[in-house]
């Protein structure tokens, strides 16, 4: 589809549409009932004004409500709304706001531009306690913010609605099912999903729940409201890309095709912890530079188990200057007590090792050299995956997303490579292949010969 040949925005009606088409005169006369706090209520109307259909909570007994939508469409603002309205009307006293991280919900549900402070006059402001993770309105409504990433802090609390943000970046499931045993306060609980899509397995269980209410809607609907050079942006990037479609249009993607992972593969074999492991490594992906458009630094920690399977316990990949990424690997490797740091050494050489050693001396450190191309090195790799041998411990979703995208083509942008996969292989390697006493060349065609 040409983006440029969309259907044009959504409209919302509002007070100030109406009042446009009136005299001086007449607009005196419709607001002479209207006055002090109620007139300036009217720049805070939601339902009746400023919100676009699509932004409202869908009529009928539904418990959960999905708005599954792209980046700018207005989800954040619609899921403020409907907790600001519920606490109103007194349909909630007791809300739960989950977000991917604690940072998530403070900086995006609560204090954002669309946060629920934000979408609330002076006058009804409620009082928020960033200490204690909680909103208390004068009306004696509590909302507790929760972590997806503390999934056990959501065992016990109960709640009579809910707001859950970015539900595909969730990296534990668990949390969603923690929310929900508590969701039972009140004659209706309910709860509001606002995110965009994501092939994981809980939103397509999501969308098959005839129970569940489900909003689409694309970036393109909330144009009106967006800057001009955002979308021009956008469009010279990501139209017809795999990602516009997804992040911008909200489609629901499958495995890209010739990918090395799928996801049900990945999905059918994760667990929520790990056993008991006998050997743990952090591998190091390092970029060549650092900066926003530079390539990402890999950083994943993985372990084997006494049946030698691996756990895939962490990934804490980002971009980073070189004594940012030496320091989150070293802080990895001792909290998760790993034996040895693994580390690609190609691009870098003995500067890899060099930089861990000025934040730590005493570093278990080994480097590995990249003698074949990344398809080569990988694909052993994604068979352990095929065997069930390779575990992800909870949701790894920026790793599995790009692990889902991989096909061992060349990258055609800066900015755009598979670091996290790297590292992911390195760690693997290390743990499974290069124990073996094999080379991974040799390796391969033996579960070649295997599967013949």
């Amino acid at each position: 589809m040409d983006w440029a040949e969309l259907p044009a925005p959504e409209k919302s009606w509002s007070i100030e549409d109406d009042l446009a088409g009136l005299t001086p005169d007449q607009r005196r006369r419709a607001l002479a009932p209207v006055a002090g706090d109620d007139l300036d209520a009217l720049d805070w109307t939601w339902r009746e004004g400023k919100g676009r259909e699509s932004q409202l909570p869908p009529p009928g007994p539904w418990r959960v409500w999905l708005l599954l939508a792209g980046r700018g469409f207005g989800k954040t603002r619609a899921g403020a709304e409907w907790v600001r309205e519920q606490v109103k009307e007194g349909r909630a006293s007791r809300i739960a706001l989950v977000a991917p991280t604690a940072a998530d919900a403070r900086d995006v549900m609560i204090e954002g531009e669309s946060g629920i402070l934000s979408v609330t006059p002076d006058r009804a402001r409620p009082l928020y306690e960033p200490s204690k993770r909680r909103i208390t309105w004068s009306n004696g409504a509590i909302a507790t913010v929760y972590s997806a990433e503390e999934p056990e802090r959501l065992r016990g609390p109960q709640h009579d609605a809910a707001w859950c943000d970015e539900l595909a970046a969730w990296r534990h499931d668990e949390a969603w099912d923690m929310l929900l045993f508590g969701l039972r306060l009140g004659l209706d609980p309910r709860a509001v999903v606002t995110t965009t899509p994501k092939p994981r397995r809980l939103i397509r269980d999501l969308l098959a729940d005839r129970g569940v209410a489900v909003t689409r809607g694309t970036s393109f609907a909330n144009r009106e409201n967006l800057a001009p050079v955002f979308f021009e942006a956008i469009l010279k990037r990501y139209q017809g890309t795999r990602l516009g479609r997804q992040e911008l249009l909200a489609e629901m993607l499958d495995d890209v095709p010739g990918a090395m992972w799928s996801r049900a593969a990945i999905e059918r074999n994760s667990v929520p912890v790990a056993p008991d492991l006998v050997r743990i490594v952090v591998a190091i992906d390092p970029a060549v530079s650092s900066g926003e458009d530079a390539d990402e630094t890999g950083i994943v920690v993985a372990g084997v188990d006494r049946d030698n399977h691996a756990y895939v316990l962490d990934d804490l990949s980002g971009r980073h200057a070189p004594h940012e990424w030496a320091r989150r690997a070293i802080a990895a490797y001792k909290g998760h007590n790993a034996d040895r740091i693994v580390a690609e050494a190609n691009n870098g050489g003995d500067l890899v090792e060099a930089t861990l050693r000025v934040i730590d001396a005493s570093v278990s450190f080994r480097a590995v050299h990249a003698s074949r191309g990344k398809t080569m090195r990988a694909e052993p790799v994604a068979a352990l995956y095929e065997q069930g041998r390779v575990h992800h411990v909870g949701h790894l979703t920026a790793l599995e997303d790009q692990m889902c995208d991989f096909t061992g083509k060349p990258e055609r942008k800066p900015g755009t490579s598979p670091d996290r996969v790297d590292a992911l292989v390195w760690a693997i390697t290390d743990l499974l292949i290069a124990q073996s006493g094999t080379g991974i060349l040799e390796y391969y065609k033996g579960l070649a010969r295997e599967q013949r």
